[in-house]
């Protein structure tokens, strides 16, 4: 699978975190909405994933420093 650059997914992440912040004081914004789901799926893409929480999580993960997984949450359910 490619995997999208690091510089890339840090700015998707920071646009989509941005666009969430003015989304939640602006609520009727179409073009806030608009460009936020552009961004999600931009994400979604650039991860291989499905749903924006899945694609945040895995881009992070794929940021320089990240830390792998740890699975004892899942396990502990």
């Amino acid at each position: 699978m490619l995997m999208a650059h690091p510089t890339v997914l840090r700015n998707l992440i920071d646009q989509y975190e941005a666009l969430a912040a003015v989304d939640a004081s602006h609520a009727d914004s179409a073009q806030v909405r608009q460009r936020m789901n552009d961004v999600a799926y931009t994400l979604c893409v650039s991860t291989g994933t499905r749903d924006i929480d899945a694609a945040l999580i895995a881009a992070r993960h794929q940021l320089p420093g990240a830390r792998p997984l740890d699975d004892s949450i899942l396990k502990a359910g």
